[in-house]
């Protein structure tokens, strides 16, 4: 897992799904309880990406959009 993905997840408030998730990835555990439902995650992998995956999501909104300037001319 990317740690930059990691250190986002440990630094959410307790109890919020990311905090659930990387403390189930921390400790080995792959079935997650998280407001009354149960997710069983294949593999501490899978259980990676779902992470990676709120980490994009949460972070979207703060990543700038990329700008292309584009001039044209015509010589006539």
């Amino acid at each position: 897992m990317d740690p930059a993905t990691l250190a986002w997840a440990l630094a959410q408030p307790a109890g919020s799904r990311a905090a659930v998730l990387v403390a189930a990835f921390i400790g080995g555990v792959t079935r997650v309880t998280f407001e009354g439902r149960t997710v069983e995650y294949r593999s501490l992998d899978e259980l990676g990406r779902a992470i990676a995956a709120l980490y994009g999501a949460e972070n979207a909104a703060a990543r700038r959009p990329g700008v292309t300037f584009a001039s044209f001319t015509r010589n006539a």
